[in-house]
């Protein structure tokens, strides 16, 4: 399988770990990425262990890394590059503790590669690191978690393909790694390996880098997007590559978004649901497989809450706790029990208690309060 399509995964867009829940994981387990003890695909949400207090989830291309409500961090599925953090290179099918330590507060997987928060602003990272998305000014990888610089004011990070976001305290946006489409937003398309600014501005809110693009969201509720284009995922109304920041039309209420693999997802203040770029498998969840240049409301619904983008398939939950799923299906990712796709929402099961959810390449993962 080539390394484009290991590009699919999703932070939690909670920067400190909620209640712990009970987890869930459905989809592909080929490197034993849902944690159940085997390499078994399943197509509906199976439990992990009988535990209660599984509290933030970041699932990789083919790994899952998760934070404990005791502070603790555990780390299962695939580790050729030490991405599991357990200083070796062997998959594990089932959660293993990372290190000791009980201060992880913010924790998000990219492709190969995992970084992380601890409660005191310190970043670490691990992992496949070839194109210096690790962050510590080489390209070598690591099996273990290394801090990255020593400053203390961090509050926000994100893993994506081959490349690391993060926010800072003060609102600044910070990227490093792979750039080749400009999706670091630094104005050009070459690769940095220590954490660079981008630009000048302090209001940036929360930042999502799946596939080759990456979207944002600044305090005053504008949504922005830069890196590749080529299915319209920008939401600029055209298929032209940006290499800096450029704003999503005016809009001012924008509260979540997320970008995946070519599509973007993205929720409103009003609890309205919008979608956009590339739509082969109805990752949309606009009906049909036709591709959008700019967003388009899915349905007519105001009570969307949380957006969460896989490799080619959409998770949501609602506000009355459900949850919805829609695209391609192929390893069972949407949890119908099934492996048919979806062009429109559907819901996964009848529960109302879905809480934090976080979508990799091609398998899910779920807490349950």
């Amino acid at each position: 399988m080539s390394d484009l399509f290991y590009a699919m995964l999703l932070a939690s867009e909670e920067d400190v770990p909620v209640s712990g829940g009970n987890l869930w994981a459905w989809g592909c387990s080929g490197y034993g990425q849902l944690g159940l003890g085997d390499t078994t695909h399943k197509s509906s949400p199976v439990q992990v262990g009988a535990l209660t207090d599984w509290s933030e989830i970041a699932g990789g291309g083919y790994h899952t890394v998760s934070i404990k409500s005791d502070g603790t961090l555990w780390g299962w599925g695939h580790n050729a590059y030490g991405q599991l953090g357990l200083g070796d290179t062997t998959n594990r099918s089932s959660p293993v503790q990372v290190g000791i330590d009980t201060d992880w507060s913010d924790v998000s997987c990219g492709c190969k590669h995992t970084v992380a928060i601890k409660t005191d602003g310190t970043l670490w990272a691990w992992g496949y690191n070839d194109n210096g998305e690790l962050g510590l000014g080489d390209i070598t990888d690591r099996h273990s978690p290394v801090q990255v610089g020593a400053l203390t004011d961090w509050v926000y990070i994100v893993g994506g393909s081959y490349r690391t976001l993060a926010i800072k305290s003060d609102g600044t946006l910070w990227g490093w790694g792979h750039n080749d489409n400009g999706e670091l937003g630094l104005g050009d398309i070459t690769k940095r390996s220590s954490p660079v600014q981008v630009g000048i501005l302090t209001d940036w809110s929360k930042v999502f880098s799946q596939g080759y693009h990456t979207v944002a969201i600044k305090t005053n509720g504008t949504l922005w997007g830069w890196g590749t284009n080529s299915s319209g995922q920008l939401g600029l109304g055209d298929i032209t590559n940006r290499s800096s920041p450029v704003q999503v039309g005016i809009d001012t209420t924008w509260s979540k978004v997320t970008s995946a693999n070519y599509h973007t997802l993205a929720v409103k203040s009003d609890g309205t649901l919008w979608a956009w770029g590339h739509n082969a498998y109805g990752q949309l969840g606009l009906g049909d497989t036709t591709n959008r240049s700019s967003p388009v409301q899915v349905e007519a619904l105001t009570d969307w809450s949380e957006v969460f983008g896989g490799q080619l398939y959409s998770m949501s939950t609602k506000t009355d706790g459900t949850l919805w799923a829609w695209g391609r299906n192929d390893y069972g990712q949407l949890g119908q029990g099934d492996i048919t796709d979806y062009s429109s929402p559907v819901q996964v099961g009848a529960l109302t208690d879905w809480s934090d959810i976080s979508a990799g390449y091609v398998h899910t993962l779920a807490t349950r309060l």
